[in-house]
Order: C-alpha cells, then sequence, then structure tokens
C-alpha cells in the first residue's frame, strides 16, 4: 500500500474508532508496526493526530479529515453524482459551488459539457472554494466569481465577513451544496459554523439548491446547521443510499435522484 494511501487508511480509521493502537492498525491495514510507528509519527508532526504511548488518538474533538485526504474516498460513486448534477445546470446560468470533494467534481464535469464550451459566458461560477476556482480560471468560456474571505485548510474554503458581504450583492440560479451530513429532521450539515454559514447564504441566494452527495452522507447529523431539509430542492446521491433515509427526504419535499 503506497503511503499515502496508508496515511487516509489510518486518518479514516482514527475518525470512525477515535483512539488507534499500532498492533490493531498494523493488523488492520497489513504492514507492520514499525511503518504505522514511523506514519503515526509524521502523521503527529503535521498535527494530524495526537501521538500517545502504543498509539494515537484523533486530533480535536471534532476532527475532520482535510480535504487532500479526502479525495479518493467513493471516488467512483462521486464522480457519477457529479455528471447528473452537472447535467441538471442549464447554459448561461450562474452557479454557486460550495467547497468539497464531491463539488470539485461537479465543477470538473462542468468544465468538460461540450455544449458548455463557448458562450459569453457559458457559466458563471460563484464559489467560495480557491481549488474549484483554480481549476476553473483557466475555462475562458466560465465567469468566475471567488467571495473573498479567510481560508480554511481544511476544505479551501474562504469564509467569514468577506464573504458575506459579496454573497449579499449577488444572486445565483442555482447552488449546488456539498455536505457532511444530510437528514430529514436535522436538514444538511457542515462541521464548520463559519463554512456553514457561507454555505446558508449561497443557498438562500439561489432560485434552487441541489445537495450533491453520496450515500454515506445520508441520515446522518454534524455539528453546523447549513439549512433545513425542506430548502433542499434535489438530492443527487448514489443508489447505495438508505432506502428510510431517501423516503424520510422525499417526504420533506426533497426530490432525490440516485445514480
Amino acid at each position: 500500500m503506497a503511503r499515502d494511501a496508508r496515511w487516509q487508511a489510518l486518518l479514516e480509521l482514527l475518525v470512525e474508532r477515535g483512539r488507534l493502537e499500532v498492533a490493531e492498525a498494523a493488523a488492520a491495514l497489513g504492514v507492520s508496526a514499525a511503518t504505522i510507528r514511523r506514519d503515526f509519527d509524521r502523521l503527529a508532526e503535521q498535527q494530524m493526530l495526537v501521538r500517545t504511548r502504543g498509539g494515537a488518538v484523533a486530533h480535536g474533538v471534532s476532527y475532520e479529515l482535510p480535504l487532500r485526504y479526502k479525495t479518493s474516498r467513493r471516488a467512483f460513486q462521486k464522480q457519477r453524482i457529479a455528471r447528473a448534477v452537472a447535467d441538471l445546470v442549464n447554459p448561461g446560468e450562474a452557479v454557486g459551488l460550495t467547497g468539497g470533494t464531491t463539488t470539485t467534481e461537479v465543477a470538473r464535469a462542468l468544465a468538460v459539457r461540450r455544449d458548455l464550451a463557448s458562450g459569453t459566458p457559458a457559466l458563471t461560477v460563484v464559489t467560495n472554494a480557491l481549488n474549484i476556482a483554480n481549476e476553473l480560471a483557466v475555462r475562458p468560456q466560465f465567469k468566475i466569481v471567488v467571495t473573498g474571505g479567510v481560508a480554511r485548510a481544511q476544505s479551501y474554503e474562504l469564509v467569514g465577513p468577506l464573504a458575506d458581504r459579496v454573497l449579499d450583492q449577488i444572486s445565483v440560479d442555482v447552488t449546488v451544496l456539498g455536505v457532511v451530513a444530510l437528514d430529514a429532521v436535522h436538514g444538511a450539515a457542515a462541521h464548520d459554523e463559519a463554512e456553514a454559514a457561507v454555505d446558508r447564504l449561497l443557498c438562500e441566494r439561489a432560485q434552487r439548491v441541489v445537495v450533491a452527495a453520496d450515500s454515506g452522507k445520508l441520515g446522518r447529523r454534524a455539528f453546523a446547521r447549513i439549512c433545513a431539509a425542506d430548502a433542499v430542492d434535489t438530492l443527487v446521491t448514489d443508489t447505495g443510499a438508505d432506502p428510510a433515509a431517501v423516503r424520510a427526504l422525499e417526504e420533506a419535499g426533497v426530490t432525490v435522484v440516485t445514480v
């Protein structure tokens, strides 16, 4: 197993369990205890975990994997979801894109749509995600509007009052919302309250809201609420979605598309 994949697996195990022993991690990943010790030491240097005697614990009470470690999780499902979401966007529209791995895939799917290869502009994209802006800025047919604000290292998203001021001045046709949790009762949510606040504004400024979320996000709740379930027009998810969670969201007025 390559180092990056091993580190991602270790961090995901920490998210699930909160604490890992060296022997436990070595058995789970099929590598030597010495390799795990070195990995723990390197990840601790990056403040990705806290080293303990014989193991490691998650860094902080509310733990969030940085975007670079989440990119390959459910990658196939996210790409299918992204293509379906991109098909819901009409040429010439103004599109809000929040940060996240799935919304990044949506941006990539929009970038390769043939009917968006030209236009004046073919799309206007409003985003607070630096990585999305960076990927789309080289597409001259897209008008890219970046909110401004303070960058979060975990998600590459800009947050804070500077972002709020820009979003107060614009409107979009559709906001594509990335979430860490979506539940019929508790709504859409993120780990960070500042990030959630910007996402909420993007939703409020949109005529319609599309959530792009893999099935692992459904029926869950997270710390910072973005919006109620009935503020979401459409959810695009994968076929692994729990039927009960889908049914509850549909009863809340959400159109659910599975791909």
